[in-house]
């Protein structure tokens, strides 16, 4: 007998295109709010160095706290809703966000951060048109990284409800039957692998420099 029943996954092909659609919205939510919330917190850490330990000790306690116990204390606040999907898996992308935004700010040469200052660009015009734009790999990076990550984690948000592909995994569980579980994986890892290129490529698109470096 086949692994994979072609006629379930036809009759099936809606039900699964909406729950693929589910996962890459909580995705992309769950990276948006994160970065919103890992910038403002990086850049008071590179402004003042004191402020990072706290910041860092505070994201990495978060993200060791376990995912479903996460999602059940988060229940009573904000029920079996997309919103418990989406404070979770936010919270679960701030360290990364949070460290490699500090260290690609940090890795920015001193004396060009000085230079554009002596040609008189604001604190806010240096941030965005020199700094930002030389450690753009590094938190670029840990985008990606953060993104991999998330669309691992949104699965696990099936057991509330609100997992997008993980629903086929708890299909396949209930039902003994393995086509949703393949199913669901393949899916899971081809938006693993398709994000990570598409953002590959965003940042070639956005550092020609990088290009010029390369070859």
């Amino acid at each position: 007998m086949s692994l994979v029943q072609w006629d379930w996954v036809a009759r099936h092909g809606g039900e699964i295109g909406a729950q693929l659609g589910q996962h890459v919205l909580l995705t992309g939510l769950a990276l948006g709010f994160g970065l919103l919330i890992a910038f403002p917190l990086a850049l008071a850490a590179v402004r003042w160095p004191r402020f990072y330990g706290p910041s860092l000790g505070l994201t990495g306690i978060l993200f060791t706290v376990p995912s479903l116990a996460l999602f059940i204390l988060l229940i009573p606040f904000t029920g079996l809703s997309i919103a418990t999907s989406l404070i979770g898996l936010t919270i679960y992308t701030l360290l990364i966000l949070f460290r490699n935004i500090v260290e690609g700010l940090r890795g920015v040469p001193a004396d060009v951060s000085e230079a554009a200052k002596a040609l008189g660009y604001s604190r806010g015009r240096r941030l965005v048109q020199v700094e930002l734009p030389i450690a753009l790999p590094v938190i670029m990076a840990g985008v990606r990284i953060a993104a991999v990550t998330t669309i691992g984690m949104v699965t696990v948000t099936a057991l509330i409800g609100q997992g997008g592909l993980g629903q086929l995994f708890i299909t396949g569980f209930t039902l003994h039957f393995t086509t949703p579980l393949l199913v669901g994986f393949v899916l899971s890892i081809a938006l693993a692998v398709s994000v990570d290129l598409l953002l590959a490529g965003l940042l070639w698109w956005l550092t020609p420099w990088q290009r010029g470096r390369a070859t």
